[in-house]
């Protein structure tokens, strides 16, 4: 797969770098489709390009999902569909941390922690949101949230894998709209509970 990110996605991203191109949307999607009819995937907990707090990653106990809320679709759109993927994942593919189907056609929005209608499996083979967890030596990573418009309704059940998810999508994306949540982990965070242990704080 290239590396190399479509313009039209380029434009539409933040901080635009090697492995971007290989994001879901850069394959399944394109220039027509990217906020067609004016769709758009937003959330009231960071901005577009901004950092996640940390109670969304895995440096917090019981951290869950982000909220997220996005705009009617184009008519016709059968169902809605999202995925969340790690763009700077040292392996050969984006790390997948949100398989998400089965979302009604029409505006709407996921409430922070709310459980999705359908859920598949992300890259740890467990179907939940996949806490983002960055080495704490990389720079800050850019966790891609991707939402696809479809023509039809997905017959997937509940724990389908992302390669799934995307086979089924092929050839049906109507409108795409993308929204990007960084994060880079402290490297203070392990000395700060060294001395908190010391301490007894």
């Amino acid at each position: 797969m290239s590396d190399k990110t479509p313009d039209w996605l380029a434009a539409a991203l933040k901080n635009n770098r090697a492995g971007h191109g290989k994001l879901t949307v850069a394959r399944i999607a394109n220039a027509q489709a990217l906020g067609k009819n004016g769709l758009t995937l937003t959330s009231p907990a960071f901005r577009d390009g901004e950092e996640l707090d940390p109670c969304f990653t895995a440096d917090e106990e019981d951290a869950v999902a982000p909220p997220l809320e996005w705009t009617a679709p184009p008519p016709g759109t059968q169902e809605l569909a999202l995925l969340v993927e790690d763009a700077d994942s040292a392996s050969g593919e984006p790390v997948a941390h949100w398989v998400v189907w089965g979302i009604a056609p029409q505006k709407g929005l996921l409430l922070e922690g709310e459980a999705p209608p359908r859920v598949g499996k992300n890259s740890h083979k467990n179907s939940e949101w996949l806490l983002p967890e960055p080495p704490r030596e990389d720079d800050a990573h850019d966790f891609v949230f991707q939402l696809f418009a479809l023509d039809l309704p997905l017959t997937l059940m509940p724990g389908a894998s992302r390669a799934q998810l995307v086979k089924e999508m092929e050839g049906h994306v109507m409108a795409a709209a993308v929204l990007t949540g960084t994060y880079k982990r402290s490297e203070d965070d392990e000395e700060i509970w060294e001395d908190e242990a010391e301490t007894g704080d």
